[in-house]
């Protein structure tokens, strides 16, 4: 048997073509967005009708800049999403040889490849320093590896003592203890920092995110995205969730708790939690690919990576019947039939 990957979550389409046999509904794990999405603020009728207010646009990145601790130094723009900035990065900025601290997230290397600079996958933070940009996912996806942020702002220094730049994806950041953001560091020269609202507050399809620093990067950013490149429902919404102090915590401690659940289900299966966010688990098993077919064909889905066949990244279930859906379907699994082979 073979079968194609699915390189981003959240593809159903891809799932059901791949597993046309598999159960509906389908439990999606493959995303790393949290199960329990913010409830939805009351929107006015009017919003779907007239174009973002700019004074709406300005409140919406005053209660980010609060929540994500930015000094006033700093500047942040609102975006439809943290993958409309890769997109932007090198369109906008002229480094030509780009370091990306690896294994990760796989949309920074495509891009600056197809812009084509020079692009070098580093194995340790050391590696990065030849680079005129440097690109650090932290906490890294899909492990959930920490760089410590006084270690990223000597890196950040050094780069931009020759005109370099760092960027520092803190995707799944909102979900880690306190203490491990660049946020409050900024701004820097060269540095910008992204962070996604979508993945812990668990409303992905609102298309937001927000890039951070330096205050001339900011500003070429917002100009290349151009007047209302954010919804109006989009950005009320992100401005109720970011406005309130006590669900996140409180989600976050649902989410550590039901992650260690599901640990116990993997790991009685032989796993190896590898790494993780409260988000996501990385789990290692000789043979990944066989249990990613088995779940798949149980209308489960996971996230698998054919440059790391021995690994499975999987989200946090939400409800109790989902868990007891993912232990049922590996209990019955058997490694007697054949191992897939993925491409």
């Amino acid at each position: 048997m073979n079968g194609q990957p699915l390189y981003h979550g959240g593809n159903l389409a891809a799932a059901r073509a791949l597993f046309p046999g598999a159960p509906e509904p389908w439990l999606d794990l493959s995303t790393g967005i949290n199960p329990q999405a913010h409830p939805l603020p009351p929107l006015p009728p009017a919003i779907w009708a007239r174009l973002p207010e700019p004074g709406a646009l300005a409140a919406l990145e005053a209660v980010a800049a609060r929540r994500y601790g930015l000094p006033a130094g700093a500047g942040i723009v609102a975006a439809p999403g943290t993958q409309a900035l890769i997109q932007l990065l090198p369109r906008l900025f002229g480094w030509r040889r780009v370091g990306i601290l690896g294994f990760t997230y796989g949309e920074y290397e495509r891009v600056w490849r197809q812009a084509g600079a020079a692009v070098t996958i580093a194995a340790t933070p050391e590696m990065l320093e030849a680079s005129d940009l440097a690109v650090v996912v932290n906490p890294n996806n899909p492990d959930g590896r920490l760089l410590h942020p006084q270690r990223l702002a000597a890196l950040a220094a050094m780069l931009a003592s020759r005109g370099g730049g760092l960027v520092v994806d803190e995707a799944f950041m909102d979900v880690m203890p306190p203490g491990h953001s660049l946020m409050p560091l900024l701004p820097m020269p060269g540095v910008l920092v992204l962070r996604s609202f979508g993945k812990a507050y668990g409303l992905a399809g609102v298309r937001l995110g927000f890039a951070a620093g330096d205050a001339a990067l900011v500003a070429a950013i917002r100009a290349a995205l151009g007047p209302w490149a954010v919804p109006g429902p989009a950005i009320e919404i992100g401005r109720a969730a970011l406005a309130g102090d006590e669900w996140l915590p409180a989600s976050r401690a649902r989410l550590i708790a039901r992650a260690a659940e599901l640990d116990g289900v993997f790991t009685a299966h032989g796993a190896a939690l590898t790494g993780a966010t409260p988000l996501f688990r990385l789990y290692a098993h000789p043979q990944a690919n066989e249990i990613f077919m088995h779940l798949g064909r149980q209308g489960i889905l996971v996230r698998h990576f054919p440059a790391k066949p021995e690994w499975l990244r999987v989200g946090i279930p939400a409800e109790d019947n989902a868990m007891l859906r993912v232990a049922g379907a590996l209990a019955s699994l058997s490694f007697a039939g054949c191992v897939v082979s993925m491409p």
